[in-house]
């Protein structure tokens, strides 16, 4: 009986882990479909001789916390080497970037590429392509640009 019991017991962890597991969910919201055309671009600030990056918040607000942000960086553009506090995560919509060390050869990132940025890491960010680039980043926490020293 024991046996059966103990049988019973370890067929239900499982069930009763799942059921806990999915009752702690958060959602962030409701759904939502924004097309293209209707996302909103706003000058970020960081500015090259080239031009200036323009962010479009697709969830989240880049200037206070967690956030998921459209990203248009003009042809040619190459940023200064600088950091950010937050990781970061990248994935190429429109162009050829290239994200690397600074001083280390580019590895072009065409559209569908991914990378992955670590805060506080000396990087510098580039649109390799002749067409402006655009990349989808989301960031655990808020998004800030910190020149290298």
């Amino acid at each position: 009986m024991k046996t059966l019991l103990a049988a019973v017991a370890l067929a239900a962890a499982p069930v009763a882990l799942a059921t806990a597991t999915l009752a702690e969910v958060a959602h962030e919201g409701p759904s939502v479909s924004i097309p293209a055309d209707q996302i909103t671009f706003v000058p970020s600030g960081v500015k090259t001789d080239v031009g200036e990056l323009y962010a479009g918040p697709a969830y989240g607000n880049l200037a206070k916390g967690k956030h998921g942000t459209f990203i248009r960086m003009p042809a040619g553009f190459v940023s200064p080497v600088h950091t950010h506090t937050e990781d970061y995560f990248a994935v190429v919509i429109r162009g050829t970037g290239a994200n690397g060390a600074p001083g280390a050869a580019d590895v072009p990132l065409p559209q569908g590429s991914y990378w992955f940025q670590r805060g506080e890491e000396a990087h510098v960010t580039k649109c390799l392509s002749t067409e402006d680039c655009l990349f989808f980043i989301v960031q655990p926490g808020k998004f800030d640009y910190v020149p290298a020293k």
